[in-house]
């Protein structure tokens, strides 16, 4: 018999809606699900990858551990739950025993807030491990937003999503959505809603080293050298203010400290970006007053300006100019969500800088430190160095900085494990590996993005298959660990809840809950299997801020202060250096897609792309090889020519360099490509709020001697 599944794609953040036909244990079609609110029917190649998932031979489906053969070569033997987690129990207590809580480290990777049983769960485990050395891939991607959101709104979760398709003019820096579906920004369809926005004479604006697909369908593309977006930035925001172009409107009477900005940005002239960001000041100036005027507009900036140096000050540069000019929480501009299940006053604001590393003194976010320092906390000895790992859907050995000296770290670990469902660049130094069902033998719902979409919807799925009787759901091992522990330390172990039954409470006792004429429930989206729309986003303002007195104090002191930083290092004089920048495919988001052959298909996606002048300049050819060298290391990159990059600027994508030994994806070990982590500098961050800066990079490009 032929049945019909309804289900969200967990791929990217645009949680497109899907139809999906199985007969039996077979899966016959994957489409869009046009009755979808959110999507109406658009997907993306990913969601046909799903099968590819599914059915993947490389996919672990039990527990296995690593042992040493009778030839001395290492190999993985499949073992039972019980084995698996009592030894996993029994390594994280020794250690704990032995060398204190802090001897445990945790690196949570990006696929974790894809799936909600990894968002629920954790806790059943780590609230009895209290490690201050925890990681997460949200030091090498979005904490800039997070630390932004945390000191203007009062919480970490307050994102302001661009309400595209009310706009009419969209600033958009270093994003690339038609590639990314959004990003910190869940907006399926993306294209047409960029079509939409220029038919009706909106303007939509691309700052990026790169002409990317989403500069092709713009406005307007604007070549800006690496690093130099807050210069970029800050001049725009020092001419909305030196030629009385700003106009905070409804936000008057809970905002403050815009003189005190005001000044401090005055120094950063238009004339001043010129000469280092390569933009001329007269257009400087020019979109400065196009903003401004505009009836409705948003200033959006993604991974180019989170992930380089004045990450954290790009961030708050760019809230600001939406603040300043009356942008914020107004239709067409920068607003907030209201998700169905509402994590912002159910969870903590967060937190900045209450402890920091032991060995570079980096400060924390969140109770998480910077995932760069992870390699030198594992091998540099004394009190708090990390003896045992433990790491959930991640492969930090490929997407974090420096890779191989990571790579290198983990090997000298007393043990590890792994909740993952794969052997891959990072797991191959687990000595347990805990893998999960696969994402459709679960049920699912989107904690995480909800609050990022730009119209507030809501939808339950149940899984497409049963799993087995002896299969574990992540939140189960999760559940199993974390009784374990407590039953070691003499604890009563928390009574495990199951994550459906959790978002149940969180819809009745929600915003559309019980009380209202939504009145969701499980059941409710149950009945309703393609989700429910809640409408478009409303502003919202002074309700939602979560600050102490309801209140946007824009003068934040540790902005404030960073500039300063940003004027020392752009002088008078422009520095001459090739600049490494990262770039993303529609088909490949991260290194845990490249096992999938739907998504590996078509034309070569890994080489190093260069401007036509460099490589004259450099003696080197298309498709010839070259060695691309950084102050951490360097890999052997092929040459793609292409005027897409501008002079002085090389892109090269992340998630590849499949060719380490040991590695268990067939399909990803074809297409091996070479790491950018492995030239990127862990000693390379953003001095502000301790994120990664992967972008803008410092390299040097050479033939092969």
């Amino acid at each position: 018999m032929i049945q019909t599944h309804y289900r969200a794609c967990h791929l990217c953040e645009a949680i497109c809606g899907l139809k999906i036909e199985t007969q039996g244990e077979e899966i016959l079609s994957i489409k869009g699900d046009p009755d979808d609110p959110l999507s109406r029917g658009h997907i993306c190649p990913k969601a046909v990858a799903l099968q590819d998932i599914h059915e993947d031979p490389d996919r672990l489906r039990y527990p296995v551990r690593r042992v040493t053969g009778k030839d001395g070569e290492q190999e993985w033997k499949e073992i039972s739950w019980e084995e698996a987690l009592d030894s996993t129990a029994e390594a994280l207590m020794r250690s704990y025993r032995e060398h204190g809580v802090d001897s445990i480290g945790v690196y949570l990777g990006n696929p974790s807030v894809h799936n909600y049983g990894m968002l629920t769960h954790q806790n059943y485990l780590f609230r009895w491990l209290r490690s201050k050395n925890r990681f997460s891939a949200t030091s090498v991607d979005q904490l800039p937003h997070h630390l932004t959101s945390l000191w203007l709104f009062g919480h970490k979760s307050l994102f302001p999503i661009p309400d595209i398709d009310r706009s009419d003019y969209f600033l958009m820096l270093g994003a690339n959505p038609i590639a990314s579906n959004g990003s910190i920004w869940t907006v399926p369809d993306v294209k047409k809603r960029i079509k939409d926005l220029t038919g009706r004479g909106g303007k939509l604006v691309v700052i990026d080293p790169r002409r990317t697909e989403t500069a092709e369908l713009a406005s307007e593309h604007l070549s800006i050298v690496p690093g130099s977006d807050a210069l970029f930035l800050a001049a725009l925001l020092s001419t909305i203010f030196d030629e009385g172009l700003s106009d905070v409107k409804g936000l008057s009477d809970f905002t403050s400290g815009l003189d005190e900005v005001a000044s401090a940005v005055a120094a950063f002239t238009p004339e001043h970006a010129e000469k280092h960001c390569g933009i001329d000041a007269s257009t400087i100036r020019r979109i400065a007053r196009e903003f401004a005027a505009a009836d409705a507009a948003i200033c959006y900036g993604r991974m180019g300006v989170s992930t380089q140096i004045f990450g954290g000050l790009c961030q708050w540069l760019i809230q600001i100019i939406n603040i300043a000019t009356g942008n914020l929480d107004k239709e067409g501009g920068s607003m907030f969500t209201l998700p169905a299940v509402d994590q912002v006053p159910r969870t903590g604001p967060g937190g900045f800088d209450r402890h920091r590393s032991r060995v570079r003194d980096l400060p924390e976010f969140d109770r998480e430190l910077p995932a760069s320092a992870m390699a030198e906390e594992i091998t540099t000895p004394g009190d708090g160095q990390i003896r045992v790992m433990f790491t959930g859907a991640g492969n930090p050995v490929l997407s974090t900085p420096n890779g191989r000296a990571l790579d290198d770290a983990l090997s000298q670990l007393d043990f590890m494990v792994s909740l993952d469902p794969y052997i891959n660049e990072t797991t191959r130094h687990a000595d347990i590996i805990l893998p999960p069902t696969s994402p459709l033998e679960h049920d699912h719902y989107d904690i995480a993005f909800h609050i990022n979409a730009l119209r507030n919807t809501t939808r339950f799925n149940p899984p497409v298959f049963e799993p087995e009787a002896d299969k574990l759901h992540d939140w189960e091992i999760f559940t199993a660990l974390g009784e374990r522990v407590a039953a070691a330390l003499g604890e009563e172990p928390k009574e495990p809840v199951a994550p459906h039954d959790m978002i149940d409470v969180g819809l009745q006792f929600g915003p559309y809950g019980k009380d209202t004429k939504y009145d969701l429930s499980l059941q409710k989206l149950r009945d309703n299997p393609s989700g429910i729309d809640l409408g478009e986003l409303k502003p919202m303002l002074p309700g939602r801020l979560m600050t102490a007195d309801k209140k946007i104090h824009c003068a934040t002191p540790q902005a404030l202060g960073d500039l300063h930083r940003l004027a020392s290092t752009f002088g008078d004089t422009p520095t001459e250096a090739l600049r490494l920048i990262g770039r993303r495919h529609v088909r490949s988001n991260n290194s845990w897609m490249h096992n999938y052959r739907r998504l590996v298909k078509g034309k070569t996606r890994d080489q190093l792309m260069v401007h036509p002048d460099d490589l004259t300049a450099l003696q080197l050819k298309d498709g010839g090889q070259a060695l691309l060298r950084s102050r951490s290391g360097e890999v052997t990159v092929t040459l793609l020519a292409t005027d897409a990059v501008m002079p002085g600027v090389v892109s090269l994508p992340h998630g590849y360099g499949h060719n380490r030994q040991g590695i268990r994806m067939k399909t990803a070990a074809k297409h091996a490509g070479v790491s950018c982590n492995d030239v990127t500098d862990a000693n390379y961050l953003d001095e502000l709020s301790g994120n990664a800066a992967v972008n803008g990079v410092p390299v040097e490009l050479a033939a092969i001697a």
